[in-house]
């Protein structure tokens, strides 16, 4: 699903069901040279809560894509963030599409 408007937001985003001992949500955003993972589960930071925990995934030419730390939106020294509201994890799409210039598509 591409979006219309380089103007995202979360409540555009379709939260799948996850299956497995991690019963839960997730979406994947493609941005190009990144991937934003947002999840909320019993394991994720915040899950219990009803929070999200988002993910930065980077693609590499030689190689697989590596989850990677990203200035601005992942913790300072981690891959990721947790403990989230809906209104944050709508700034860290803005943050990605200012960082990327592209419209995300989800997986």
């Amino acid at each position: 699903m591409k979006f219309a408007s380089p103007i995202m937001r979360f409540k555009d985003v379709n939260m799948e069901k996850q299956g497995g001992h991690n019963i839960g949500k997730q979406a994947v955003l493609d941005f190009g040279k990144y991937k934003l993972s947002i999840i909320c589960n019993e394991m994720s930071y915040g899950g219990k809560a009803g929070l999200y925990e988002i993910g930065v995934f980077q693609y590499y030419a030689t190689e697989d894509e590596k989850m990677v730390e990203l200035p601005g939106i992942t913790r300072e020294g981690d891959c990721v963030d947790g403990h989230l509201t809906s209104n944050n994890v709508d700034g860290i799409m803005q943050k990605m599409f200012l960082i990327t210039k592209n419209t995300p598509v989800q997986l």
